[in-house]
C-alpha cells in the first residue's frame, strides 16, 4: 500500500521540470494508516508560485485513487528547506546532474565571494 502511495504521488510532475514530485524529493513523508493518508511536501522555493496548485493536485489524485481512505491530510512543509541533495538518481539523470563529490555550497560560496579586500 505504501509503495502504491508513493508511485501515485510521483505521477504529479513539477510544472517547470516535468519530473515527479517524489523523484524531486518534494515529498517529505507519505503514510497510510488507520486514520487515513498523511502527506507532507515542500517546494523547491518558499515563494514557489505553484505551491497551491501542487497542494490541490496532491489532494485530487489521492481522493480519486484512494477513495477507501478514511481521510486525506496534505501539509506544506518549508522546514527543512528543499535542496538538490533530495533528488533521486532518476531525477539527477534527467536533469543532467550526476551525484559527484563536491565541496559544500557554503565553502564554494565563500571561495567565490573572496575579494581583494581579504588577505
Amino acid at each position: 500500500m505504501q509503495e502504491d502511495l508513493t508511485q501515485v504521488l510521483n505521477e504529479i510532475e513539477d510544472p517547470e521540470l516535468g519530473i515527479g514530485i517524489v523523484d524531486l524529493g518534494l515529498v517529505y513523508g507519505a503514510e497510510w494508516n488507520a486514520k487515513g493518508i498523511d502527506v507532507e511536501f515542500t517546494t523547491t522555493s518558499p515563494t514557489c508560485p505553484f505551491r497551491e496548485a501542487l497542494l490541490q493536485q496532491i489532494n485530487d489524485i489521492l481522493r480519486h485513487r484512494f477513495r477507501e481512505a478514511a481521510s486525506i491530510r496534505v501539509r506544506l512543509v518549508l522546514d527543512p528547506p528543499w535542496t538538490l541533495e533530495r533528488l533521486s538518481e532518476n531525477a539527477r539523470k534527467r536533469l543532467g546532474r550526476p551525484r559527484t563529490a563536491t565541496a559544500p555550497p557554503a565553502r564554494s560560496w565563500s571561495t567565490f565571494a573572496r575579494g581583494p579586500w581579504e588577505n
